[in-house]
Protein backbone atom coordinates (compact mmCIF):
# COMPACT_ATOMS: atom_id res chain seq x y z
CA UNK A 1 0.00 0.00 0.00
CA UNK A 2 1.35 3.43 -0.94
CA UNK A 3 2.24 5.85 1.83
CA UNK A 4 0.66 9.29 2.07
CA UNK A 5 3.89 10.88 0.84
CA UNK A 6 4.03 8.56 -2.20
CA UNK A 7 0.43 9.32 -3.13
CA UNK A 8 1.12 13.04 -2.81
CA UNK A 9 4.20 12.81 -4.98
CA UNK A 10 2.25 10.93 -7.66
CA UNK A 11 -0.58 13.48 -7.49
CA UNK A 12 1.82 16.36 -8.01
CA UNK A 13 3.49 14.58 -10.91
CA UNK A 14 0.14 13.93 -12.58
CA UNK A 15 -0.61 17.62 -12.31
CA UNK A 16 2.43 18.29 -14.54
CA UNK A 17 1.36 16.02 -17.40
CA UNK A 18 1.82 17.65 -20.84
CA UNK A 19 -1.56 18.79 -22.17
CA UNK A 20 -2.49 18.08 -25.82
CA UNK A 21 -2.15 20.89 -28.35
CA UNK A 22 -4.99 23.37 -28.37
CA UNK A 23 -6.05 22.50 -24.84
CA UNK A 24 -7.31 25.60 -22.98
CA UNK A 25 -5.04 26.87 -20.26
CA UNK A 26 -5.93 25.39 -16.90
CA UNK A 27 -4.71 26.25 -13.44
CA UNK A 28 -5.42 23.69 -10.75
CA UNK A 29 -4.05 22.07 -7.63
CA UNK A 30 -4.55 24.93 -5.19
CA UNK A 31 -6.82 24.97 -2.13
CA UNK A 32 -8.75 28.18 -1.51
CA UNK A 33 -9.84 29.36 1.92
CA UNK A 34 -12.32 32.26 1.88
CA UNK A 35 -13.27 33.89 5.18
CA UNK A 36 -16.44 35.97 4.96
CA UNK A 37 -17.87 38.59 7.29
CA UNK A 38 -21.14 40.51 7.18
CA UNK A 39 -20.26 43.63 5.23
CA UNK A 40 -19.29 47.26 5.19
CA UNK A 41 -20.13 50.46 3.33
CA UNK A 42 -17.39 52.03 1.22
CA UNK A 43 -17.86 55.39 2.93
CA UNK A 44 -20.04 57.28 5.39
CA UNK A 45 -21.67 59.54 2.78
CA UNK A 46 -25.36 59.17 1.89
CA UNK A 47 -24.84 57.39 -1.45
CA UNK A 48 -22.37 54.85 -0.07
CA UNK A 49 -24.61 54.11 2.89
CA UNK A 50 -27.71 53.81 0.71
CA UNK A 51 -25.96 51.39 -1.66
CA UNK A 52 -24.84 49.22 1.24
CA UNK A 53 -28.19 49.28 3.04
CA UNK A 54 -30.06 48.48 -0.17
CA UNK A 55 -28.00 45.34 -0.74
CA UNK A 56 -28.38 44.33 2.91
CA UNK A 57 -32.08 45.03 3.33
CA UNK A 58 -33.18 43.48 0.04
CA UNK A 59 -31.74 40.12 1.10
CA UNK A 60 -34.76 37.88 1.67
CA UNK A 61 -32.80 36.02 4.36
CA UNK A 62 -32.50 39.26 6.37
CA UNK A 63 -36.02 40.61 5.87
CA UNK A 64 -38.49 37.80 5.28
CA UNK A 65 -41.53 39.97 4.70
CA UNK A 66 -43.24 39.70 1.29
CA UNK A 67 -41.78 42.19 -1.20
CA UNK A 68 -45.22 43.72 -1.74
CA UNK A 69 -45.26 44.70 1.93
CA UNK A 70 -41.55 45.44 2.54
CA UNK A 71 -40.40 47.20 -0.61
CA UNK A 72 -42.73 50.24 -0.37
CA UNK A 73 -41.41 50.79 3.17
CA UNK A 74 -37.80 50.14 2.17
CA UNK A 75 -37.68 52.32 -0.93
CA UNK A 76 -40.21 54.88 0.23
CA UNK A 77 -38.95 55.50 3.76
CA UNK A 78 -35.96 53.48 4.98
CA UNK A 79 -33.53 54.16 2.13
CA UNK A 80 -34.39 57.86 2.18
CA UNK A 81 -33.87 58.35 5.92
CA UNK A 82 -31.63 55.63 7.37
CA UNK A 83 -28.47 56.27 5.26
CA UNK A 84 -27.92 59.65 6.93
CA UNK A 85 -28.40 58.25 10.43
CA UNK A 86 -26.26 55.18 9.76
CA UNK A 87 -23.57 57.29 8.09
CA UNK A 88 -23.32 59.46 11.18
CA UNK A 89 -22.93 56.36 13.37
CA UNK A 90 -20.24 54.90 11.11
CA UNK A 91 -18.44 58.23 11.09
CA UNK A 92 -17.93 57.93 14.86
CA UNK A 93 -15.94 54.69 14.50
CA UNK A 94 -14.40 55.13 11.03
CA UNK A 95 -10.75 54.19 10.52
CA UNK A 96 -9.46 57.58 9.32
CA UNK A 97 -5.98 56.36 8.53
CA UNK A 98 -7.15 53.75 6.02
CA UNK A 99 -10.48 55.45 5.20
CA UNK A 100 -12.51 52.33 5.90
CA UNK A 101 -14.66 50.69 8.56
CA UNK A 102 -12.99 48.80 11.42
CA UNK A 103 -14.65 45.61 10.22
CA UNK A 104 -12.82 45.80 6.90
CA UNK A 105 -9.52 46.58 8.62
CA UNK A 106 -9.83 43.69 11.06
CA UNK A 107 -11.11 41.12 8.54
CA UNK A 108 -8.21 41.90 6.19
CA UNK A 109 -5.77 41.42 9.07
CA UNK A 110 -7.42 38.13 10.03
CA UNK A 111 -6.98 36.93 6.44
CA UNK A 112 -3.34 38.02 6.30
CA UNK A 113 -2.51 36.34 9.60
CA UNK A 114 -4.34 33.16 8.61
CA UNK A 115 -2.44 33.07 5.31
CA UNK A 116 0.86 33.37 7.16
CA UNK A 117 -0.10 30.58 9.57
CA UNK A 118 -1.27 28.22 6.81
CA UNK A 119 1.77 28.88 4.60
CA UNK A 120 3.85 26.72 6.90
CA UNK A 121 1.34 23.88 6.75
CA UNK A 122 0.73 23.45 3.00
CA UNK A 123 2.02 25.67 0.21
CA UNK A 124 -1.07 24.92 -1.93
CA UNK A 125 -3.35 26.93 0.37
CA UNK A 126 -4.51 30.35 -0.83
CA UNK A 127 -6.32 32.49 1.78
CA UNK A 128 -8.56 35.44 0.96
CA UNK A 129 -11.44 37.40 2.48
CA UNK A 130 -14.77 38.85 1.38
CA UNK A 131 -17.90 40.58 2.63
CA UNK A 132 -21.46 39.35 2.16
CA UNK A 133 -22.61 42.92 1.55
CA UNK A 134 -20.37 45.58 0.04
CA UNK A 135 -16.78 45.13 -1.08
CA UNK A 136 -14.80 43.00 -1.57
CA UNK A 137 -17.66 40.80 -2.79
CA UNK A 138 -17.91 37.03 -2.57
CA UNK A 139 -18.31 36.57 -6.38
CA UNK A 140 -15.20 38.64 -7.07
CA UNK A 141 -13.10 36.74 -4.58
CA UNK A 142 -14.36 33.34 -5.78
CA UNK A 143 -13.33 34.30 -9.31
CA UNK A 144 -9.92 35.39 -8.05
CA UNK A 145 -9.37 32.10 -6.24
CA UNK A 146 -10.33 30.13 -9.35
CA UNK A 147 -7.93 32.20 -11.44
CA UNK A 148 -5.17 31.19 -9.03
CA UNK A 149 -5.93 27.52 -9.63
CA UNK A 150 -8.07 26.68 -6.58
CA UNK A 151 -10.07 23.57 -7.44
CA UNK A 152 -10.90 22.92 -3.80
CA UNK A 153 -12.59 25.58 -1.71
CA UNK A 154 -13.31 26.04 1.98
CA UNK A 155 -15.73 28.87 2.76
CA UNK A 156 -15.75 30.16 6.33
CA UNK A 157 -18.74 32.33 7.30
CA UNK A 158 -17.34 34.11 10.37
CA UNK A 159 -20.38 33.53 12.59
CA UNK A 160 -19.97 31.27 15.65
CA UNK A 161 -23.75 30.89 16.06
CA UNK A 162 -25.70 29.76 12.99
CA UNK A 163 -28.56 31.83 11.64
CA UNK A 164 -30.27 31.79 8.27
CA UNK A 165 -29.79 35.58 8.17
CA UNK A 166 -25.99 35.29 8.47
CA UNK A 167 -24.39 31.91 7.76
CA UNK A 168 -27.00 30.73 5.28
CA UNK A 169 -26.97 33.90 3.22
CA UNK A 170 -23.18 33.65 2.79
CA UNK A 171 -23.58 30.09 1.58
CA UNK A 172 -26.43 31.14 -0.72
CA UNK A 173 -24.14 33.49 -2.63
CA UNK A 174 -21.40 30.86 -2.91
CA UNK A 175 -23.84 28.22 -4.16
CA UNK A 176 -25.36 30.63 -6.70
CA UNK A 177 -21.92 31.42 -8.08
CA UNK A 178 -21.09 27.75 -8.46
CA UNK A 179 -24.29 27.25 -10.45
CA UNK A 180 -22.72 29.40 -13.18
CA UNK A 181 -19.61 27.26 -13.53
CA UNK A 182 -18.97 24.36 -15.88
CA UNK A 183 -16.01 23.19 -13.77
CA UNK A 184 -16.94 23.64 -10.13
CA UNK A 185 -14.41 23.41 -7.31
CA UNK A 186 -14.95 20.84 -4.60
CA UNK A 187 -16.65 22.76 -1.82
CA UNK A 188 -16.69 22.68 1.97
CA UNK A 189 -18.17 25.17 4.43
CA UNK A 190 -17.18 25.67 8.06
CA UNK A 191 -20.06 24.71 10.38
CA UNK A 192 -21.13 26.78 13.40
CA UNK A 193 -18.68 26.64 16.28
CA UNK A 194 -20.70 28.14 19.12
CA UNK A 195 -19.78 25.27 21.44
CA UNK A 196 -16.27 24.49 20.26
CA UNK A 197 -13.79 24.35 23.17
CA UNK A 198 -11.19 26.48 21.34
CA UNK A 199 -13.79 29.24 20.89
CA UNK A 200 -15.06 29.05 24.48
CA UNK A 201 -11.51 29.11 25.84
CA UNK A 202 -10.65 32.13 23.69
CA UNK A 203 -13.70 34.05 24.95
CA UNK A 204 -12.86 33.18 28.55
CA UNK A 205 -9.27 34.29 28.07
CA UNK A 206 -10.40 37.57 26.51
CA UNK A 207 -12.71 38.27 29.45
CA UNK A 208 -10.06 37.46 32.03
CA UNK A 209 -7.44 39.65 30.34
CA UNK A 210 -9.80 42.60 29.95
CA UNK A 211 -11.16 42.45 33.49
CA UNK A 212 -7.63 42.18 34.91
CA UNK A 213 -6.82 45.53 33.32
CA UNK A 214 -9.82 47.40 34.74
CA UNK A 215 -9.69 49.60 37.82
CA UNK A 216 -13.06 48.25 38.95
CA UNK A 217 -14.71 44.84 39.27
CA UNK A 218 -17.95 44.40 37.31
CA UNK A 219 -20.87 43.11 39.31
CA UNK A 220 -22.22 41.63 36.09
CA UNK A 221 -20.89 40.88 32.64
CA UNK A 222 -23.45 40.96 29.83
CA UNK A 223 -23.05 38.74 26.78
CA UNK A 224 -24.87 40.72 24.10
CA UNK A 225 -25.70 38.99 20.81
CA UNK A 226 -27.21 40.44 17.66
CA UNK A 227 -30.92 39.73 17.72
CA UNK A 228 -33.26 38.15 15.19
CA UNK A 229 -37.07 38.40 15.01
CA UNK A 230 -38.96 35.94 17.19
CA UNK A 231 -40.75 34.73 14.07
CA UNK A 232 -37.44 33.43 12.64
CA UNK A 233 -36.84 31.46 15.83
CA UNK A 234 -40.34 29.98 15.69
CA UNK A 235 -39.69 28.84 12.10
CA UNK A 236 -36.77 26.74 13.32
CA UNK A 237 -33.71 28.99 13.25
CA UNK A 238 -31.23 27.54 15.80
CA UNK A 239 -29.57 30.89 16.54
CA UNK A 240 -31.30 31.49 19.91
CA UNK A 241 -30.28 28.05 21.16
CA UNK A 242 -26.70 28.49 19.94
CA UNK A 243 -26.37 31.81 21.79
CA UNK A 244 -27.66 30.32 25.01
CA UNK A 245 -25.33 27.34 24.73
CA UNK A 246 -22.31 29.58 24.16
CA UNK A 247 -23.22 31.59 27.24
CA UNK A 248 -23.83 28.50 29.38
CA UNK A 249 -20.50 26.95 28.38
CA UNK A 250 -18.73 30.24 29.05
CA UNK A 251 -20.27 30.42 32.53
CA UNK A 252 -19.10 26.89 33.24
CA UNK A 253 -15.61 27.66 31.94
CA UNK A 254 -15.35 30.76 34.15
CA UNK A 255 -17.17 29.26 37.14
CA UNK A 256 -19.73 32.07 37.13
CA UNK A 257 -23.41 32.18 38.01
CA UNK A 258 -26.29 33.34 35.79
CA UNK A 259 -26.32 36.63 37.70
CA UNK A 260 -22.63 37.16 36.96
CA UNK A 261 -22.93 36.46 33.20
CA UNK A 262 -26.25 37.50 31.66
CA UNK A 263 -27.40 37.02 28.06
CA UNK A 264 -29.14 39.76 26.06
CA UNK A 265 -29.90 40.62 22.42
CA UNK A 266 -29.31 43.89 20.60
CA UNK A 267 -29.82 45.69 17.27
CA UNK A 268 -33.54 45.11 16.77
CA UNK A 269 -35.11 46.68 13.69
CA UNK A 270 -38.71 47.30 12.64
CA UNK A 271 -42.02 46.62 14.43
CA UNK A 272 -41.62 42.87 15.03
CA UNK A 273 -40.87 41.37 18.42
CA UNK A 274 -37.22 40.25 18.56
CA UNK A 275 -35.33 37.87 20.82
CA UNK A 276 -35.31 39.08 24.42
CA UNK A 277 -34.13 40.34 26.84
CA UNK A 278 -33.06 43.47 24.95
CA UNK A 279 -29.57 44.75 25.73
CA UNK A 280 -30.46 48.45 25.99
CA UNK A 281 -33.46 47.80 28.23
CA UNK A 282 -31.44 45.45 30.44
CA UNK A 283 -28.60 47.94 30.88
CA UNK A 284 -31.07 50.70 31.75
CA UNK A 285 -32.98 48.52 34.24
CA UNK A 286 -29.80 47.35 35.95
CA UNK A 287 -28.55 50.89 36.44
CA UNK A 288 -31.90 52.03 37.82
CA UNK A 289 -31.97 49.03 40.18
CA UNK A 290 -28.63 49.99 41.72
CA UNK A 291 -26.00 48.09 39.73
CA UNK A 292 -22.99 50.38 39.54
CA UNK A 293 -20.35 48.40 37.63
CA UNK A 294 -20.82 46.31 34.49
CA UNK A 295 -18.95 45.08 31.43
CA UNK A 296 -20.44 44.04 28.11
CA UNK A 297 -19.04 41.60 25.57
CA UNK A 298 -20.23 40.48 22.11
CA UNK A 299 -19.53 36.75 21.66
CA UNK A 300 -21.40 36.54 18.35
CA UNK A 301 -19.08 38.99 16.57
CA UNK A 302 -15.58 37.89 15.56
CA UNK A 303 -14.54 41.48 14.81
CA UNK A 304 -15.43 44.83 16.31
CA UNK A 305 -17.82 46.79 14.11
CA UNK A 306 -20.66 49.31 14.24
CA UNK A 307 -22.79 47.08 16.47
CA UNK A 308 -20.04 46.61 19.05
CA UNK A 309 -18.17 49.92 18.97
CA UNK A 310 -20.99 52.40 18.42
CA UNK A 311 -24.02 50.55 19.76
CA UNK A 312 -22.44 48.87 22.79
CA UNK A 313 -19.22 50.70 23.72
CA UNK A 314 -20.93 53.98 22.88
CA UNK A 315 -24.73 53.93 23.25
CA UNK A 316 -25.06 51.21 25.90
CA UNK A 317 -22.40 52.94 28.00
CA UNK A 318 -24.30 56.22 27.76
CA UNK A 319 -27.57 54.53 28.77
CA UNK A 320 -25.89 52.96 31.78
CA UNK A 321 -24.34 56.22 33.00
CA UNK A 322 -27.47 58.29 32.36
CA UNK A 323 -29.50 55.98 34.58
CA UNK A 324 -27.18 55.93 37.58
CA UNK A 325 -24.43 53.51 36.61
CA UNK A 326 -20.84 54.41 37.46
CA UNK A 327 -18.35 52.16 35.69
CA UNK A 328 -18.88 50.61 32.26
CA UNK A 329 -16.45 48.62 30.12
CA UNK A 330 -16.72 47.03 26.71
CA UNK A 331 -14.79 43.78 26.27
CA UNK A 332 -13.37 43.80 22.72
CA UNK A 333 -14.18 41.08 20.23
CA UNK A 334 -11.51 38.45 19.59
CA UNK A 335 -10.55 40.33 16.40
CA UNK A 336 -7.06 39.40 15.12
CA UNK A 337 -5.66 38.74 18.60
CA UNK A 338 -3.61 35.62 19.23
CA UNK A 339 -6.64 33.95 20.85
CA UNK A 340 -8.91 34.98 18.01
CA UNK A 341 -6.53 33.76 15.33
CA UNK A 342 -6.06 30.48 17.17
CA UNK A 343 -9.81 29.89 16.84
CA UNK A 344 -9.86 30.65 13.11
CA UNK A 345 -6.71 28.67 12.34
CA UNK A 346 -7.84 25.65 14.36
CA UNK A 347 -11.22 25.48 12.63
CA UNK A 348 -9.75 25.95 9.16
CA UNK A 349 -7.10 23.31 9.69
CA UNK A 350 -9.72 20.90 11.02
CA UNK A 351 -12.09 21.43 8.09
CA UNK A 352 -9.25 20.97 5.58
CA UNK A 353 -8.53 17.52 6.99
CA UNK A 354 -8.04 15.07 4.14
CA UNK A 355 -7.13 17.85 1.71
CA UNK A 356 -3.89 18.78 3.44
Amino acid sequence: MDSDSERETRRRQMGKVQLPGGHPGVKAGKIGVLIVNLGTPDGTDFRSMRRYLKEFLTDKRVIEWPKALWYPILFGIVLNTRPKKSGKAYDEIWNRELDESPLRTITRSQSDKLAAAMAGIDDRIVVDWAMRYGQPSIPDKLAKLREQGCDRLLVFPLYPQYSASTTATVNDVVFRELLKLRWQPALRTVPPYHDDPVYIDALASSIEKTLAGLDFEPETVIASYHGIPQSYFRKGDPYHCHCHKTTRLLRERLGWSEDKLKITFQSRFGPEEWLQPYTDKTVEAMAKAGTRNIAVMNPGFVADCLETLEEIAGEAGEIFHENGGENFAHIPCLNDSDDGMDVIRTLVQRELSGWI
